[in-house]
């Protein structure tokens, strides 16, 4: 089978598998429902061989695995799976979530800026509703207030008319749609400028809201929000980690029925995925703050600058205002951008909590402080300080030389480095069936295969580096058992190589594409002496050369030597260049001659007198 074969039997998979979800009563997307056949087909317990093709009833199979666990209402294990397809596929990087707004804006903005562009106004009515168009325009673009409030507009139209009066419109007219449309972002920010200057001097800013106050209120409380959603995950993380750790000791295990092992190291999995996506969303939020900080320095010290450029004056320059009121635009618009920024971080943190409460609604309190009691609950900073100074001796592991450890003292940016299973404990993960410890860098790290490890103890970390490629395939094949490590503990690399399909359209479950350019070359000789000189694969050139032999066989090759070619030599002269002279003598002669000048009298006539009379006043050369 093809893989243009192979993919569309999958879509068909993915198709009925949605279909008998809906009619069950769960409308689930196509992204999680390709996610989910990925790990049923991974998962070896479902006996299912990817180097194969599917049967009819392996087809069959398959869409009933996926159907059961996709509407299994009490599985931490499948929030946990939603939680990462939906984060996958709504966050992005700061930078593509204000370029996506961006477009966005320029989207919506587009007809209006068509029929600016477009007109062809020629009456006094058409030139008025052309003139309106462009203040909405104006309005919709900076954002800085409704065009349909009255107070508004005519504000935006007095700030407008100052730099762009409508008797304006014929040569605005005259300019191509490009620069028509440079020329309406330019009158934009400058309209928003003076708009901005004027509610800083308490003069306008109608319909202008304080950015900057409404960000320093709701930064802080959004990372308030978030560091307490942090606390409560870490804080279930805990028991969860304690009271697994507690029943696992007993012997024998003796296990209570209404809190199973594996559920609670599904809850687990689930809340420790719930905190690092919160890192993320509190790393941003933390980025924005700092933004906002910067943005309302450049402000207030633009805002001064200006004032210090107009006070007092009665008429200011052009070239000294507009461009600050372009800067002061742009710096408006950065704001505006964290606006947006923070409201996109805070509708993903409101969206990643319902995917939290199977675990919650299966542990509820009353279900987990009876089990608790006498249970030593252990956090993750106190896990490490109780193994701090317990180092391995890089000594024991000699005969291996590709075993390296890493130590703080001989490494820079030791807690910078980029650690595999996110820091987790990757023995733990194999000794206690998918347990996540956090791994304590003091212990040192292990450095095998230009990838780094840690570990929750000096027996873990020498476990691990005795079978180091054994330990890395078996917690693979712990991941296939819970397809929601594979997104947390970023083992994407691992799985791309036996994944059957790429299927969906998150980065989550594509096979990860690595390119690079490459190129061979291979001698036509290896060895020097095999080379054959006269070697032509031209069969027009050897044709020339036969046909050369043949014409030389009929000629005689002759040769003289004359007087001239005898000993010929190259012969050079060198000669000497002249020099420039000059001459000077000790002051210069002229001479000048006298101008003439005439006069011509009763040119319009004199009373008694009709001739013209011609006198010349031409000194003589005496006189000069």
């Amino acid at each position: 089978m093809s893989r243009a074969q192979a993919e569309s039997v999958i879509k068909n998979i993915i198709r009925e598998i949605v279909q008998e979800c809906a009619s069950k009563g769960h409308s689930l997307s196509e992204t999680l429902v390709a996610f989910m056949v990925k790990a049923v087909v991974l998962d070896p317990q479902n006996e299912f061989n990817v180097d194969r093709t599917l049967t009819k009833d392996d087809v069959q199979k398959l869409i009933k695995y996926c159907v059961e666990r996709l509407v299994d209402a009490r599985s931490p294990s499948l929030d946990t799976i939603k939680m990462q397809v939906y984060f996958d596929m709504n966050y992005t990087s700061r930078k593509e979530f204000l370029d996506e707004h961006r477009r966005v804006l320029e989207a919506r903005l587009t007809p209006v800026t068509r029929e600016i562009t477009d007109s062809r106004a020629r009456t006094r009515e058409e030139l008025e509703s052309l003139y309106r168009k462009i203040v909405s325009y104006v309005l919709l673009r900076s954002g800085l207030g409704s065009p349909t409030d009255i107070a508004v507009v005519r504000e935006a139209t007095a700030a407008l008319q100052s730099v762009f009066p409508q008797t304006e419109l014929g040569t605005f007219m005259s300019l191509t749609k490009r620069d028509k449309e440079r020329q309406l972002q330019e009158l934009t920010f400058i309209v928003s400028g003076i708009r901005l200057f004027n509610k800083e001097c308490g003069k306008g800013g109608e319909g202008i809201d304080d950015l900057p106050g409404i960000l320093n209120e709701a930064i802080p409380a959004t990372t308030q929000n978030v560091d307490i959603e942090i606390q409560n995950s870490q804080q279930s993380a805990f028991r969860f980690t304690a009271l697994v750790e507690h029943f696992q000791a007993l012997d024998p295990p003796v296990l209570p029925n209404e809190i199973p092992v594996q559920l609670l190291k599904e809850s687990l999995i689930n809340v420790r995925q719930h905190e690092a996506f919160l890192r993320i969303l509190l790393n941003d939020i933390i980025g924005c703050a700092q933004q906002v900080e910067m943005l309302v320095n450049q402000l207030g010290a633009r805002m001064d600058q200006l004032q210090q450029t107009v006070q007092s004056k009665t008429a200011v320059p052009t070239a000294q205002v507009y461009p600050q009121f372009i800067s002061i635009s742009h710096l408006w618009t950065c704001f505006q951008d964290e606006m947006v920024l923070l409201s996109v971080l805070s509708n993903i943190l409101a969206s990643i909590e319902p995917f939290t409460r199977t675990q919650r609604d299966l542990f509820p309190e009353e279900i987990l402080v009876p089990h608790l009691e006498g249970v030593v609950i252990k956090s993750d900073e106190q896990r490490i300080h109780e193994t701090m100074g317990n180092r391995v001796n890089p000594d024991d592991f000699m005969d291996n030389p590709q075993l390296q450890w890493l130590f703080p003292e001989t490494t820079k940016n030791y807690d910078r480095l980029l650690l595999q299973y996110r820091g987790c404990c990757g023995y733990t993960i194999i000794k206690h069936n998918r347990l996540l410890l956090p791994g304590n860098p003091d212990i040192g790290i292990l450095q095998y295969q230009d990838k780094l490890y840690v570990f929750s103890s000096r027996s873990a970390a020498y476990e691990f580096a005795a079978y180091p490629d054994k330990a890395i395939a078996l917690v693979a094949e712990a991941a296939k058992k819970s397809p929601e490590l594979i997104q947390l503990l970023e083992l994407h690399q691992q799985f791309a190589a036996i994944s059957p399909y790429s299927q969906g359209e998150g980065r989550m479950i594509e096979k990860p594409v690595t390119k690079s350019d490459s190129g061979t070359q291979t001698d036509t000789h290896i060895l020097e002496h095999n080379i054959v000189k006269n070697y032509e694969w031209n069969e027009w050139e050897l044709r020339r050369k036969a046909l050369k032999l043949a014409n030389l066989r009929t000629r005689i090759t002759k040769s003289m030597q004359t007087n001239l070619s005898n000993i010929r030599r190259d012969n050079e002269t060198q000669v000497y260049l002249l020099k420039d002279q000059g001459a000077q003598t000790k002051r210069d002669g002229q001479s000048n001659v006298p101008r003439p000048q005439v006069f011509l009298a009763g040119l319009r006539g004199v009373r008694g007198i009709r001739t013209m009379v011609k006198m010349d006043l031409t000194r003589s050369v005496d006189e000069i």
